[in-house]
């Protein structure tokens, strides 16, 4: 038995050849000439030595498929079966490349089966072809489609009509549903269908605990099957006697609503399942031309592209929410009858198509993540760079090929700190600055804007930290100015300093290293925490101001950190800490990521929380507040650290617990 295929090196192609090639006979395959490599990695793959897997040299955009005369006579009057897979299965694709692929492409097809005189012309349609039909649609259906706007629709539609009226040779036809990856081996190569929601449930999962309840949509039934199911099901009927002239959909007898097909993949994932589903439908009294009205209003059309390109969602794909087609598949399970081809169950294997994806498919694993890709050559700014976290960010920036310019009040620390740095290769440069000064600040970005033309990313690294309850601060009042003046305006002046020329350039990143404590309201650090909340709320309203100037910034909410800054409280000896290696790393991630927040799941729960029960997170705060007493030097009695007593087991196990919170 001898077999052409078209689009066999596609994905439902290569499956569907592996299968034939477990019958008898010679498989042509057509490969335009820019293919031959994707050719000859499925003969690799089906472990066929050119034996019975033959290359056909042309291109479904010619007639006669740019064959030549002496091919085509080799393969008159031998070809059995002729599968017409070539097209094109994108709903975002443009509608001049999807007639192309799809319309003419079916038609050249069609054309050269007849010249070859082939036994049985089996054409992949698609359920596209029923539009937006309203209600059940049977495989006897064609002229009934309706709302065939989308070009992947209307061409979908246009090629099975050219089979059904120009081909002259005995005709199949067959209409996958949404074609899934493998369910064996997970297997997919593109991203499509379901696909596409996948980066947003993988968002959700490192934002929110798996167990956390959400809001979602409910939606219309989506179609789903799994590609060896198609192929599985395209062979038998294929090969099966009495069926020419029929159309058979390879469809879920069953499907699911969408909102319930996303909680099966957010639990392979492990990502928060929706508790709580909004029918989609309920929108539906809003008139299409207010829609359409508010839609194209600019802020709303840039949020909405923003949005979507950000999560990776075609605006086509939101489209089909409600999708309103049933599809009927008797005649194909009357052909299926006692070959045990059944679609499986999703639940069975969604966790091998998330898992696939997850590996091969995210969009993330082809972003640049390395550190050199985003500050090779950059000016970087870091206060504080002398000690602790800001040495440590310093030593892996001016590794990865940036040009480091550390600032501190101490010659001589700042001089150990780039003797570190440039022993290990890097560039370094060091400024004397007080932060704390206003005009010390101004000084500072004057000398490097005039050295170094500007500065590309800014760390906000130097800061205060006072522990000390409200009740021992009464007569302290200097200590929230002084606070407020580093963390938050000397910060501020320098965000002021260096946003002109990011602004002239279209391109900088502001980080600012703000506490765990903004987002746990931690007692005692009442000074710390206002003015960190104080530097983060002025960084969502500046966000908002340059999001389209090429400015990002990004707020990382840290949790305790082994520094000199912590040394006076003795109890943090005993507790959980980042090292600040590890704290490094968190802004060697905002570099790369430029996120608009990093924040451990500690801190984000307790926001939640408060949010949610207020009165509840009170109590265990003020728990905390009584189970942590202020330091002997927080109570005045400096030089008394002998009174410092070790931590209880009490105090141990709590901040295990609260990981990371300054107590």
């Amino acid at each position: 038995m001898t077999y052409f295929v078209t689009g066999a090196t596609g994905f439902i192609g290569r499956h569907l050849v592996e299968k034939l090639l477990a019958r008898k006979g010679m498989i042509y395959c057509l490969v335009r000439k820019g293919s031959q490599h994707k050719f000859d990695a499925l003969r690799e793959h089906a472990g066929d030595e050119g034996k019975r897997l033959v290359a056909v040299t042309g291109d479904l955009a010619k007639p006669a498929l740019g064959v030549s005369p002496a091919q085509r006579k080799a393969l008159a009057s031998k070809v059995k079966h002729y599968f017409h897979l070539a097209a094109i299965y994108d709903l975002a694709a443009d509608a001049e490349s999807q007639h192309a692929a799809n319309v003419d492409g079916t038609r050249h097809a069609v054309q050269f089966s007849e010249q070859i005189r082939a036994g049985c012309f089996h054409h992949t349609s698609s359920i596209a072809v029923a539009g937006l039909y309203s209600g059940v649609f049977r495989e006897d259906m064609f002229a009934e489609a309706e709302d065939l706007d989308n070009p992947y629709f209307k061409t979908k539609h246009e090629s099975e009509a050219i089979v059904r009226k120009e081909s002259k040779r005995p005709f199949r036809i067959y209409r996958p549903a949404v074609v899934l990856g493998h369910s064996k081996t997970g297997e997919i190569d593109k991203i499509d269908g379901p696909y596409y929601f996948f980066r947003t449930l993988k968002k959700l999962r490192e934002t929110l605990p798996p167990w956390m309840p959400v809001l979602g949509i409910e939606g219309g039934r989506v179609n789903m099957v799994p590609v060896d199911f198609v192929v599985d099901a395209m062979d038998h009927i294929a090969h099966k006697p009495g069926l020419d002239g029929g159309c058979f959909h390879l469809t879920d007898p069953a499907p699911r609503r969408i909102g319930q097909v996303l909680n099966i993949f957010a639990n392979a994932g492990h990502a928060p399942q929706m508790s709580m589903r909004l029918d989609a439908r309920m929108f539906g009294f809003i008139p299409g031309a207010v829609k359409q009205a508010l839609g194209s209003l600019p802020p709303v059309k840039r949020f909405t592209n923003v949005m979507l390109k950000d999560l990776g969602i075609p605006a086509a794909a939101l489209k089909l929410i409600n999708y309103p087609t049933k599809f009927d598949s008797r005649e194909t399970e009357r052909a299926l009858k006692g070959s045990k081809i059944r679609v499986p169950n999703l639940e069975d294997y969604a966790w091998r198509l998330w898992d696939y994806w997850e590996r091969h498919l995210d969009p993330d694993l082809f972003i640049d993540h390395s550190l050199g890709g985003k500050v090779k050559g950059r000016n970087v700014l870091i206060t504080g760079g002398s000690s602790g976290i800001g040495k440590a960010a310093a030593l892996k920036i001016a590794a990865a090929g940036g040009k480091v310019l550390i600032c501190a009040r101490g010659q001589e620390e700042l001089d150990a700190a780039r003797k570190e740095i440039v022993d290990a290769g890097g560039i370094c440069h060091t400024y004397i600055a007080d932060l704390s000064e206003l005009k010390s600040c101004d000084e500072l970005v004057a000398k490097i804007v005039a050295e170094h033309k500007g500065v590309d990313i800014l760390i906000n690294n130097a800061g205060r930290s006072i522990r000390r309850a409200i009740a021992s601060s009464y007569d302290r009042f200097h200590d929230f100015e002084r606070t407020m003046q580093l963390n938050y305006f000397g910060s501020l002046r320098l965000i002021m300093g260096v946003l002109p020329g990011m602004t002239a350039k279209h391109r900088g990143h502001i980080i600012n290293i703000s506490s765990i404590g903004v987002l746990t309201n931690a007692p005692r650090f009442s000074a710390y925490v206002a003015s960190k909340a104080a530097l983060d709320a002025f960084s969502r309203c500046a966000q908002a101001e340059f999001s389209d100037n090429g400015i990002n910034f990004t707020t990382i909410n840290m949790p305790l950190v082994k520094t000199p800054m912590i040394a006076p409280t003795k109890m943090y000896e005993s507790v959980p800490t980042l090292t600040p290696e590890e704290a490094a790393d968190l802004i060697v991630e905002a570099i790369i990521e430029r996120p608009v927040r990093i924040a451990t799941r500690t801190g984000v729960f307790a926001q939640l929380l408060y949010a949610f029960a207020p009165r509840m997170y009170e109590i265990i705060m003020n728990t905390a507040f009584r189970l942590f007493p202020d330091s002997p030097a927080a109570k005045g009695m400096k030089g008394r650290a002998e009174l410092d007593q070790q931590p209880t087991s009490e105090q141990v196990a709590f901040a295990s617990l609260m990981r990371g919170v300054h107590w």
